[in-house]
């Protein structure tokens, strides 16, 4: 069954964890115990609803006691499709976490609180989508029942989403909505007559998903198996996940960054031989020539050698992940999969002029080594990376390749 990647984002309180919590109550994806929980408690607070909120009670918890808040993913499916929402945290601060949340997604839902229309955190979060390359943007306006479902007021929103996103409305979904009563959210709600579009589940479970580019073919080494056994005596194998595309027996492939060239002898699967080895799969290749290969090598495909060239100078747009801002006259370290050199920051475009904490913006690097420079909205496998502070060991920074 097709799996679709959400990420949900909105500023604080503008109803993400209800929406949520509503979405898996009315596909039937709460347990018996979990509705009886939210019932109760509910009731506990003194309110005659059903507060679907509760149903990510452990994300609200760590937000009361004011700790580090990381992306919650939530699990659940219809007879349609598969759904992981990535539940990014609404406040400035954690910017960071929502751009970790963001990218993977195929989808990206933002909510709008209808009293409060369209804010600095909705222009921050539509911007980290379009830094993101994610194709389908779904703005739900919530709280529709608070505001008497005024059509007028949704029409003053859907003109600054537009002029926000500068795209027709035709590329970009818009839903008026009440997560609290249940207004479109699986079925159109008699409350909004003027609105004739799909309910929120219909919508998220016919979006059509974009193919993975499965020409380039690349899977970078994780481990160099040499057993040694009598049984395996001259076995050396490449293991791995492929990272785009696939790889096929008989597949001819260049090994980077040493340009050797070799064909795919054997594939190997949990201790099985297959023929073919798909993307995100992990398996071992054996290749017909002896190549020295190493963590961190790649294997590639000869059909994607021209999508991807090594480069030891490249252009990213980063987000800054720690307190200590950056620092262009020290070095740090790249790591894109399983490859890892030392990198220095040698231009920051335009502002800020440093970055601080949840910044974004454009930087230069020089790599002491080349790397893989496929663009992130062309490979997001390969696009990305993470700079790594050599003081401290913590990430400093996840980046994609422009």
């Amino acid at each position: 069954m097709e799996l679709l990647r959400i990420v949900t984002a909105g500023s604080v309180d503008d109803g993400k964890s209800t929406l949520i919590g509503r979405l898996l109550y009315e596909t039937k994806s709460l347990k018996d115990d979990q509705l009886e929980h939210i019932v109760e408690k509910s009731k506990s607070k003194g309110i005659d609803y059903i507060d679907f909120s509760l149903a990510t009670d452990g994300l609200l918890t760590e937000r009361e006691q004011g700790i580090t808040i990381d992306i919650s993913n939530i699990f659940f499916k219809t007879n349609q499709r598969r759904f992981i929402i990535a539940d990014a945290p609404g406040h400035v601060e954690y910017t960071r976490n929502m751009v970790t949340g963001a990218s993977n997604a195929d989808t990206a839902i933002i909510l709008i609180d209808a009293r409060k229309g369209v804010l600095e955190q909705t222009q921050r979060h539509y911007n980290i989508t379009q830094l993101l390359g994610i194709n389908h943007l779904i703005f739900v306006i919530n709280k529709m029942d608070l505001i008497d479902y005024n059509h007028e007021k949704f029409k003053g929103i859907k003109e600054d989403i537009l002029q926000l996103t500068q795209k027709n409305e035709n590329t970009l979904h818009l839903l008026p909505v009440s997560a609290l009563k249940g207004d479109n959210i699986t079925i159109q709600s008699k409350n909004t007559p003027w609105y004739n579009g799909p309910a929120l589940l219909e919508l998220i479970e016919n979006i059509d998903l974009v193919p993975s580019n499965q020409q380039e073919n690349i899977l970078q080494v994780q481990w160099v198996i040499r057993p040694q056994l009598k049984s395996h005596h001259d076995y050396r194998g490449f293991a791995g996940k492929v990272n785009s595309g696939c790889f096929r027996v008989g597949d001819e492939i260049t090994v980077f960054p040493s340009g050797l060239n070799s064909k795919i002898k054997q594939i190997d699967r949990y201790g099985k031989a297959v023929t073919l080895l798909y993307e995100g799969e992990n398996g071992t290749l054996i290749l017909e020539d002896d190549i020295d290969l190493s963590r961190g090598s790649s294997i590639i495909g000869t059909t994607a050698e021209e999508e991807t060239q090594p480069s030891k100078q490249i252009n990213a747009t980063i987000c800054w992940m720690q307190n200590q801002p950056l620092n262009t006259q020290s070095k740090y370290f790249l790591q894109q999969g399983t490859q890892q050199l030392q990198t220095k920051v040698t231009t920051i475009e335009g502002s800020p002029a440093s970055f601080k904490l949840n910044d974004i913006g454009n930087i230069s690097l020089r790599l002491s080594e080349p790397i893989l420079s496929t663009p992130f909205k062309q490979n997001k496998n390969i696009g990305r990376f993470i700079l790594i502070d050599p003081q401290t060991n913590n990430t400093a920074a996840v980046g994609f390749i422009r």
